[in-house]
């Protein structure tokens, strides 16, 4: 990434509609710092920066969910200290967080416009198709067209939900719009689409923090970039000056490369198996196995059925038929239900850390101890030391950024919860494990910490199954890459046949086989 060629025009100097003055925030311990940041009117600042950098935190203040510890803010020239989230979008400043602010049993609809709903006039009751009307005018701004605006948010795959959230932000009047990691559970046209909403809405003037660990899109649409380390700003400028290698060594500290090194692994026996496994029409005749020792990719576009396939492995989605196999050779298990699986030995991080894979309120220690009651318990009672000696151990190996081990999981950044997920299931040492979107909303060193653990795992003979969005990682860490399409496992490609064209292609071929059979049968 050069940027120049593909920044944004520069935009001329203005004055600035956002301004935040030594603004910093203690909890345990500083986690911002002294940070001083100006928003010019119609322009892209990207923010950047490791998780646990700060960047949430910053975007937290200046959207009215958390009150700053130093330092003040001014807004449209006048004084800003927003008190909650609500009186922060009265004034015009908008937030899509990465923990979505849906409520899952409500419809599409109702979520986009539940602090307005349309009456009926002169009494009082919801006008259900005004309901409607706008908020397919709202949803096809983001693309989301073809969906019943009657659908309950819940029944929803996270990236359609992500959509919902940021068009739900796009209604009414908006100044100031935040996007934290807006594209992490995005397709591509979804992001071309949320890229042109941008656009459109710096020509009306609204400015954008864009918070994105995704480099490329920062260089494809940011005006600015403002970079955080440890929790203060260590650099603002123009993108254009920006390369990839000066942002990376900003945001860490030190120099990563593009490349990964696994170490030597003995690819072994078939070790895990899926045979045949349906559901419905969301997974449909799923085969494949995995050797001992080796890294096996699952990539597709959202809606292909990659998580509701690791779902059903684990045991929390039903299976019409099929069966998943372990051993060498590989025998057929017995799962109805996550216990079932983790006792034979496998294990599932999760897409959705916040909603299924931690305990918000609780410690770090309690989140690392579940499921690992015996390694913390002594006659049946948690052992604090022996609960201290876990979380320490996994504190230092995942190289989770807490003040310490009894901190609740909940204030840490979105990249530390994630290994807080991972550390526990390392604890667990089963003999599969499935990630899914493993790295998703992580910093690019975090990124890179993430793979090595990876490796070595794998180097310790498991078998191991990563679903990803990201087909540059699943290329640069993967033995071997299955393609989902439209419920079906397409292809699976070896390290040495791929290329992303490939990888694409098949991602796309089996719906334009089933929009081929729908022609086909429609008179």
């Amino acid at each position: 990434m050069t940027g120049a060629a593909h920044t944004p025009d520069e935009r001329p100097a203005a004055t600035p509609v956002l301004s935040v003055t030594g603004i910093g925030k203690t909890y345990a311990e500083p986690v911002l710092a002294g940070v001083d940041l100006e928003l010019i009117p119609g322009e892209v600042l990207a923010l950047t920066g490791e998780n646990g950098a700060g960047k949430s935190t910053l975007s937290k203040i200046i959207g009215g969910l958390v009150t700053p510890t130093h330092g003040t803010m001014t807004y449209r020239g006048q004084p800003y200290a927003p008190t909650s989230r609500t009186e922060a979008e009265r004034l015009g400043v908008r937030m899509v967080m990465q923990e979505l602010n849906l409520l899952p049993t409500l419809t599409i609809a109702e979520n986009l416009f539940l602090n307005q709903l349309p009456r009926i006039k002169g009494l009082g009751w919801i006008s259900r198709r005004t309901l409607r009307e706008d908020a397919r005018v709202a949803m096809a701004r983001v693309g989301l067209d073809t969906l019943d605006p009657d659908t309950p948010v819940e029944a929803l795959g996270i990236g359609h939900q992500q959509m919902v959230e940021i068009a739900r932000n796009l209604i009414g009047d908006c100044r100031v719009l935040i996007l934290d990691e807006p594209t992490a559970m995005l397709t591509g046209r979804e992001v071309d689409l949320l890229f042109e909403q941008v656009e459109r809405l710096k020509r009306a003037g609204v400015s954008i923090i864009y918070i994105s660990h995704r480099l490329e899109e920062l260089a494809r649409i940011s005006n600015r970039i403002a970079v955080l380390r440890d929790g203060k700003l260590v650099s603002v400028g123009r993108m254009a000056d920006y390369t990839t290698d000066r942002i990376v060594t900003q945001m860490v500290g030190r120099e990563i490369g593009e490349q990964i090194d696994l170490g030597e692994r003995a690819i072994g026996a078939p070790m895990f198996r899926v045979d045949h496994l349906t559901r419905g029409t969301v997974v449909q005749d799923v085969s494949f196995e995995v050797r001992s020792g080796e890294i096996f990719g699952i990539s597709g576009l959202i809606g292909a059925g990659r998580t509701e396939l690791m779902r059903m492995i684990f045991g929390a989605d039903p299976t019409d038929s099929g069966t998943v196999s372990l051993g060498i050779p590989p025998q057929p298990l017995k799962i109805k239900s996550p216990v079932d699986a983790v006792e034979q030995g496998i294990a599932l991080i999760t897409e959705d850390r916040k909603g299924e894979g931690l305990l918000l309120t609780q410690s770090i220690g309690a989140n690392l101890s579940l499921g690992n009651f015996d390694a913390v318990s002594r006659l049946g009672v948690v052992d604090g030391q022996r609960e201290e000696a876990l979380s320490h151990r996994q504190i230092g190996a995942m190289r989770i950024r807490s003040s310490s081990w009894q901190q609740p999981v909940g204030e840490l950044s979105g990249g530390n919860q994630q290994k807080v997920v991972i550390g526990r299931w390392l604890e667990h040492d089963c003999d599969v494990m499935l990630f899914d979107e493993p790295t998703r909303g992580i910093d690019v060193g975090a990124k890179f910490d993430i793979y090595a653990l990876l490796g070595a795992q794998a180097r310790k003979g498991k078998a191991i199954v990563v679903v990803s969005s990201d087909l540059r990682e699943l290329m640069l860490i993967c033995d071997r890459i299955g393609v989902m399409s439209a419920g079906r496992l397409v292809q699976t490609f070896k390290r040495d046949e791929w290329t992303q064209d490939s990888l694409l292609a098949a991602a796309f071929s089996g719906y334009a086989k089933r929009e081929e059979l729908l022609n086909r049968d429609t008179p």
